[in-house]
């Protein structure tokens, strides 16, 4: 089972955002019968099965056992992946493109951003998957707590001028062997805890 897989694909982007697959999908975080998840999720087995088909052929979920009961075969299910992200690439034309943008300081851009990232990152990571590799990428991820408006203006200069002088520093456009990487470095205000897990804006100023 993957840690975490990207959803492009737009039929099992559907399927993963159907509430009862979903629900599925969750309880097969470990494996599990048709029989065992009917009687957790209230459906009959049938029903479940039906769920279990289309997931199973979207590649959402795959057999993990098989047990003999008699003269009868039970298959026991797990996810594919503990979590799930659906790429922007499954809305096809209509997905969040920074190109389409012209404020390069709106929100609505460093959406675009992310989005593009997910898109870009989840294809490189399939592709390493299939040629059992590891990716190589560099996350940073901190909270900063600013006096005032005018010490984080302060900040965002001093971090453009650093950023600036190291990419012409290691950046080499005449290199045969080189392999270009994309930088993103963006910042938002922090949401609390509880407006956070309520999916609400917070009411930061800062």
């Amino acid at each position: 089972m993957l840690d975490l897989d990207v959803i492009d694909a737009p039929a099992a982007a559907a399927l993963a955002l159907e509430p009862i697959k979903a629900r599925l999908l969750a309880e097969l975080a470990a494996p599990a019968s048709a029989a065992a998840l009917a009687v957790r999720v209230g459906l009959t087995r049938q029903k479940v099965n039906y769920h279990l088909r289309a997931l199973e052929e979207h590649k959402l979920i795959e057999p993990a056992e098989q047990r003999r009961w008699g003269g009868l075969t039970e298959r026991l299910m797990v996810a594919t992946a503990t979590s799930y992200v659906v790429s922007p690439a499954a809305l096809g034309p209509i997905a969040a493109d920074p190109g389409r943008s012209s404020d390069r300081l709106s929100a609505s851009y460093l959406v675009a951003l992310a989005a593009r990232m997910v898109r870009e990152v989840g294809g490189l990571l399939r592709s390493a998957r299939t040629q059992d590799k590891r990716l190589a990428t560099l996350s940073i991820d901190t909270v900063i707590n600013f006096r005032s408006p005018a010490e984080r203006a302060a900040f965002t200069a001093d971090l453009a001028q650093a950023v600036s002088a190291l990419a012409a520093r290691y950046h080499d456009e005449g290199a045969p062997d080189a392999r270009p990487h994309r930088l993103i470095i963006a910042s938002y205000p922090a949401p609390s805890d509880e407006s956070a897990a309520k999916g609400e804006p917070d009411d930061t100023n800062s």
